[in-house]
């Protein structure tokens, strides 16, 4: 490592560059670079890996663009206030996304919190206060019941009762002067027997707010704006899966009303439920700077590109004797191409999660997912030609187990 005392000796021989940098500009530039070479991960024995699963919040989901860091360097060399930059950076996302309104939050279940809070208290202070403690308010969020899942518990953290309906006859007569909102998860539009067009409608014909989890759900990049045109009145997406921003964040999107009341449950105020979910002005900006470079994609070029990388790898796969392939697209969440890798268990000696602990456990770690009966595997998350690396390890776990 150049030192100090090193770097200053060579610059007493370099009168051309001393004449265009001041010796400490140039010293202070190299500890800048030593500083940024530092690894960090390596020092404290963090693994690092191919992401071969996709945008997991467990895998820390997907790797900001260089826009995106810049954006967050920028922000973190001036002081702004909080107020107003969500006030500004809500404006520019609700432009671009054709919506009355919107805000970054401190991930989906953030979003899902503060929307819920706010359809319950509106601009209420006091009832703003009040809250988990919905006396004198409404109390209960209707859900298909195919549509529960562990995040449903960022609407429990408001103090409501979920109400679990399967039909829409169910639906509509759960409807009482108790219900405040009804909840839908997008990823399981086509396993509930309601389907968002007709929920929609259904809260529409009640005069219910409507609020569309779509965490994983982009791409396509028409998701975007395709549910609060559908009419939901809020909408949310994960910051840091599909769109590639800071890992801690999310978009509330929809009707105006709802999201400044939930803005009022947010920091920089204290006596809030949502005082905890604070967003940094670096982060704010983060997700503006990924949003906007996400829009600009070409998007038929990046699928071109994940279509031919999986192919690679299921091509590797299948030469080997006793294996067979699937590749496929999830209808919704997570709508990338994919790859199921199957083999029969007389030819191949090896269990899949065996296979994924071998991925894991090898040099690079991979890191892939699946079940019982197969494993799983996704290009869109990893830097180009670590395809390569990943079809060449798994054909030879399979081989060896063959």
């Amino acid at each position: 490592m150049i030192t100090r005392r090193m770097l200053i000796k060579q610059l007493s021989v370099l009168p051309l560059v001393g004449s265009l940098f001041s010796k400490e500009d140039l010293i202070h530039n190299t500890e800048q670079v030593q500083i940024y070479r530092r690894d960090y991960f390596k020092e404290l024995g963090v693994r690092t890996f191919i992401n071969a699963a996709g945008t997991y919040t467990a895998l820390t989901g997907s790797l900001m663009e260089p826009e995106v860091i810049e954006a967050i360097k920028y922000a973190s060399r001036e002081y702004a206030a909080l107020d107003e930059m969500q006030d500004k950076v809500g404006e520019r996302i609700a432009s671009l996304l054709h919506c009355e309104a919107a805000t970054v939050t401190s991930g989906a279940a953030s979003a899902i919190t503060l929307g819920t809070a706010g359809i319950l208290t509106g601009l209420d202070e006091a009832k703003i206060i009040q809250l988990p403690d919905l006396t004198g308010m409404k109390s209960e969020v209707i859900i298909q019941k195919k549509h529960r899942i562990t995040y449903d518990h960022a609407i429990r953290n408001c103090g409501v009762r979920l109400v679990e309906v399967e039909t829409r006859k169910d639906l509509e007569e759960a409807i009482n002067e108790k219900t405040a909102m009804l909840w839908f998860l997008n990823a399981n539009n086509y396993i509930g027997d309601i389907r968002d067009n007709e929920f929609v409608e259904i809260g529409k014909k009640y005069g219910i707010p409507t609020f569309n989890d779509c965490a994983a759900d982009v791409p396509p990049v028409e998701n975007l704006w395709k549910y609060t045109d559908m009419g939901f009145d809020l909408v949310t997406f994960s910051g840091g899966k599909g769109l590639r921003g800071p890992q801690s964040t999310g978009m509330l999107l929809g009707k105006k009303e709802y999201i400044q009341a939930a803005r009022r449950h947010a920091a920089p105020r204290g006596n809030t439920i949502g005082r905890g979910m604070k967003v940094n002005k670096e982060e704010i900006l983060g997700m503006l700077a990924a949003l906007e470079k996400y829009l600009a994609r070409d998007h038929e070029a990046d699928w071109r590109s994940w279509e031919a990388q999986i192919k690679l790898i299921s091509d590797s796969a299948s030469s080997v004797k006793g294996i067979t392939t699937e590749i496929h697209v999830p209808d919704v969440a997570n709508h990338v191409p994919s790859l199921r890798i199957r083999w029969d268990h007389e030819k191949i000696k090896i269990t899949p999660e065996e296979v994924r602990e071998k991925l894991r456990k090898g040099n690079p770690s991979i890191e892939t997912v699946g079940g019982e009966e197969s494993v799983d595997i996704t290009t869109w998350m990893m830097i180009p030609g670590q395809e390569r690396i990943v079809a060449t390890r798994v054909k030879e776990i399979l081989e060896e187990a063959g």
